[in-house]
């Protein structure tokens, strides 16, 4: 599923008076919220559904997949997902 789709079934979910563009919106707004919460660098939760949390990947040394020589990886932060209970049950 793609944003489109998301938003999409945004609209259906909340029935035939919602038009695209006010779902759009409301996607939208999750995800900002969320972007925003993770960036500050505590956990968003979201009951049911899993936990966003901010991962530091420690700096490390690599190899060049033509050559073979060892080059630098340098330290860097990505997005964590836990899901929670309800969402694994439900697979």
């Amino acid at each position: 599923m793609n944003k489109a789709e998301l938003i999409s079934a945004v609209q259906r979910e909340l029935g035939g008076k919602v038009s695209r563009a006010a779902a759009e919106r409301a996607v939208n707004a999750v995800l900002s919220a969320i972007r925003q919460g993770v960036k500050t660098g505590a956990p968003v939760q979201i009951t049911g559904f899993g936990t966003f949390r901010l991962a530091k990947l420690p700096a490390r040394m690599g190899r060049h997949p033509r050559t073979g020589e060892p080059i630098p990886i340098r330290a860097t932060k990505t997005v964590r997902f836990s899901p929670g209970r309800r969402f694994k049950l439900s697979l």
